[in-house]
């Protein structure tokens, strides 16, 4: 997969998103996308920016089918020629550290 995308849909809303984004991520079971769901926004990786684009429209369109405004952040990294994981991405990253990419972590600080 060489498409990778960083989305984040959430209603214009005072009470907890959380319903909200469980339709979104719901949503993108029904295209050939893999993803990994964080505290600021859900990693998206398709073999293509048009399976991206239509799993993130199906995530909008969850939220939006609920509440009247709908804020929808898309980030994309296509990176043609190569196949590349997200999760290769973060390993690059770790290496240069010499531990994980993250605090609190084993080896972390």
């Amino acid at each position: 997969m060489t498409c990778i995308g960083f989305l984040s849909v959430a209603p214009v809303v005072e009470e907890s998103m959380a319903p909200y984004v469980a339709d979104a991520v719901a949503a993108l079971e029904e295209f050939d996308v893999e993803y990994e769901t964080t505290p600021m926004g859900t990693v998206i990786e398709a073999a293509d920016s048009e399976e991206l684009f239509a799993a993130a429209h199906a995530a909008h369109e969850a939220v939006g089918a609920q509440s009247d405004r709908v804020e929808t952040f898309l980030k994309i990294d296509d990176k043609r020629g190569v196949d590349q994981r997200a999760s290769e991405k973060v390993d690059r990253v770790a290496d240069e550290l010499g531990r994980e990419a993250r605090s609190g972590g084993e080896g972390g600080t």
